[in-house]
Parts: structure tokens; C-alpha cells; sequence
């Protein structure tokens, strides 16, 4: 009995396995910019801290008559864009009274714009 004891014991630890959540899933707090999709990346930042004022139903009274709410407008506005959310001399930083975008999301906006700011 001794001699089945001491292999299944083996098997049993041996069978376990643990990996962190970060061998696993990276890192948390880094940024991912292999991919910048419009539709997936881009669009999620600029409606989350952009369309309170950049929407198409209120671009006109609060922001300036720049409307970011869809594709066609982004790429339309594209070459302000990273001007305003970097905060560069001789652009209205934006967005507008509040803090700066972060480095994760200025980077994804800056790419996808440099790689020729497709509709994807």
C-alpha cells in the first residue's frame, strides 16, 4: 500500500498547475497598442471624454462646431486632434477643463491617426 501512496501523491502535486494572472493576461496597467481599431479603441476614448461637447447635437454650442461623434467627423478633424489632446502650443487643450488624456489613450489616438486613421 505504501508503494501506491507516495506515486499518487507525486501525481496529485504534479497535476497542479498555477500561473499568475499576469504570465497570463500581461501585465495590468500597460498599454496595448499593437491594436488601433477605430471602432474599438478610438471610438471608446473619444466617447468617453470628448462627446459631452464634441456630439452632433451640441458641437455647435459647446464645442466649438467640432463634432467628433462618428468616423466621418473624426477623420474630418484629425489633424487638430492630437494637437488638442497633447496639450501643443497653438491648440486648445482638450479635453476642456479637465485633465489630460492619458499616456495610453493620447498613444492609441496618435497611432491609429499615423497609420493613416482608417475606418476600422
Amino acid at each position: 500500500m505504501k508503494k501506491f501512496i507516495l506515486p499518487i501523491v507525486f501525481f496529485i502535486l504534479s497535476s497542479c498547475y498555477y500561473d499568475s494572472e499576469e504570465a497570463l493576461y500581461g501585465k495590468p496597467g500597460l498599454c496595448n497598442t499593437s491594436v488601433t481599431n477605430f471602432s474599438t479603441e478610438v471610438q471608446p476614448i473619444l466617447s468617453s471624454y470628448c462627446l459631452t461637447c464634441h456630439a452632433n447635437t451640441v458641437a455647435f454650442s459647446k464645442g466649438g462646431g467640432i463634432k467628433l461623434q462618428d468616423y466621418k467627423d473624426v477623420f474630418a478633424n484629425k489633424g487638430r486632434i492630437v494637437g488638442t489632446i497633447t496639450h501643443a502650443s497653438g491648440y486648445s487643450p482638450m479635453p476642456k477643463n479637465s485633465a489630460m488624456l492619458s499616456d495610453c489613450n493620447i498613444s492609441i489616438i496618435t497611432i491609429w491617426i499615423s497609420k493613416d486613421a482608417l475606418n476600422n
